[in-house]
């Protein structure tokens, strides 16, 4: 059986998608097909590289238009685009051409802390302002209202009064970095695999 190919969206330093690649590299049912970028200086890309997985930069008149995006992720045989850290809006056309088959990362406990402008430290500051005692990350089906589609799993932290915008930051990428990977997992094993399923449900 042919592997499942999933693509990889990213603007930053890349550290989930590189954890990622690691995760599934020695798979036999799941393939890190492509990395796609709205950025060329985008750390990722290198980290991708360096795994020999093909990397893709795409402007964002080219993240629009579906004669570029559509042919590109069906050249590399891609059944799930995982989103890590990838701050542009997804069109609407390539939500229909993927149904429930575009996931999200995102570094708080939706429905709190959402919505636009709501990406990176913008989070964990408004957290530290809130004066939460805890935070967490989601994984979401992508809609086209941003952050407002199906929560798939969560996972939590305590927080402490002294805690500072960094190092909330830091508590919620290690859940980011244990549990990403587990997830995505999942997703391909209801989607597309035969493996025993797992209730999802039971970490939100």
């Amino acid at each position: 059986m042919k592997p499942v190919n999933i693509a990889i969206f990213v603007s930053g330093s890349g550290t989930n998608c590189e954890n990622l690649i690691r995760y599934f590299q020695h798979s036999d049912t799941v393939g890190c097909a492509l990395v796609v970028s709205n950025k060329p200086d985008a750390y990722a890309l290198v980290r991708a590289e360096r795994l020999n997985v093909p990397t893709a930069i795409v402007t964002k008149e080219q993240l629009n238009n579906p004669d570029v995006m559509l042919p590109l992720l069906h050249k590399h045989g891609i059944s799930l685009i995982v989103l890590a850290g990838f701050l542009p809006m997804i069109p609407v056309y390539l939500i229909n051409a993927y149904p429930r088959q575009i996931i999200n990362l995102h570094p708080a406990l939706l429905p709190k802390f959402g919505g636009k402008g709501m990406w990176g430290h913008h989070v964990h500051e408004a957290i530290k302002a809130a004066g939460e005692t805890e935070t967490g990350m989601t994984v979401h089906y992508v809609t086209p209202i941003c952050d407002t589609g199906e929560i798939i799993a969560q996972y939590r932290v305590a927080l402490s009064p002294e805690d500072t915008a960094e190092d909330i930051a830091e508590k919620e990428h290690q859940l980011e970095m244990e549990y990403f990977p587990q997830v995505v997992e999942e997703v391909l094993n209801q989607k597309f695999g035969s493996k025993k399923q797992h209730d999802l449900s039971e970490n939100l």
